[in-house]
């Protein structure tokens, strides 16, 4: 007798008295409906689970319930705001448990496992690198300037709170990421080949220039900087660290033993960039040159 009609058969008989529907609830409510055939690849007398279909049924169930992680982050007014688990479906706990649906259990509900995902920065580790100054510098800007001031801070916003683990590259173009309307971002004064034009995102560069100082202060690794083809005015000359999408990016690295914790703050007309780390850390600072405040008015 043929071995492939024999499991067949044997899977029929099992059929008889299984439900064909599995009910896939999450916290109790139902998510989705599945019939056994909507798993099956039907071979001549054998069927087979399709786990492309089951991939694709992993997938849009995740978006459903998946839930990012939140580091923990240290708020205007100095407070700890404590970090959130995030969760997504354990894809391979949900695949076993289809697989006994499918082939020899009487399982007609499912509710779906979760796998928890812990945040890379919780608020104990934060509160430890919030204590030792390791570098810091500040620029001057024109809040008049709306386009200008709403892209600073924006930027800012992006890079504040940001933790670098010892060995890991900081890229700000990464970090911030791709400058839109969409994100807020607002036309404003940019040089582009030695020339002033007006493009989305004008004004960043301040931002990733005040970084470079400050991580320059604090002695961490430089690993790509590139200065403006023509000279600007809220930096000294040769101190500027310019950036755009798919083009330069300001990239350094944490050389120390211990994570880098960034804050950054527009406070005024003032955009101020701290670097702070564990009060363990054995740091080699800089001096880092400054403009004089009459050189450095707003713009």
């Amino acid at each position: 007798m043929n071995f492939h009609w024999l499991l067949g058969l044997l899977f029929f008989s099992q059929q008889v008295n299984m439900p064909d529907s599995l009910l896939i609830t999450n916290n109790g409510h139902t998510l989705s409906t599945k019939n056994r055939s909507d798993f099956s690849m039907y071979y001549p007398e054998l069927p087979i689970i399709n786990t492309e279909k089951l991939n694709v049924l992993m997938d849009e169930i995740n978006q459903k319930v998946s839930k990012m992680p939140k580091n923990a982050i240290i708020d205007q007014k100095g407070n700890i705001i404590r970090e959130q688990v995030g969760y997504r479906l354990n894809r391979q706990t949900f695949t076993e448990q289809v697989y006994s649906f499918y082939f020899n259990k009487d399982t007609s509900r499912l509710e779906i496992p979760l796998q928890l995902i812990y945040p890379n920065v919780d608020s104990e580790l934060l509160g430890e690198i919030r204590n030792e100054k390791i570098g810091e510098y500040v620029t001057s800007f024109n809040s008049y300037n709306q386009g200008r001031t709403n892209n600073i801070f924006l930027a800012t916003k992006a890079i504040n709170n940001f933790v670098l683990f010892p060995g890991e590259s900081f890229s700000f173009n990464k970090v911030v990421g791709k400058r839109t309307s969409v994100k807020g971002y607002l036309p404003a004064a940019v040089i582009s080949k030695g020339e002033l034009s007006e493009d989305i995102g004008g004004g960043i560069c301040q931002v990733s220039s005040t970084l470079f100082n400050a991580v320059d202060n604090a002695g961490l690794k430089v690993i790509k900087r590139f200065s403006h083809s023509r000279p600007v005015n809220y930096i000294p000359p040769g101190r500027d660290a310019t950036v755009s999408w798919n083009g330069p990016d300001f990239v350094f690295k944490n050389n120390y033993n211990q994570p880098i914790l960034i804050q950054a703050k527009t406070l005024g007309n003032k955009l101020i960039i701290e670097l702070y780390s564990s009060d363990v850390i054995k740091f080699f600072p800089k001096e880092v040159p400054n403009l004089p405040y009459e050189q450095n008015p707003p713009k």
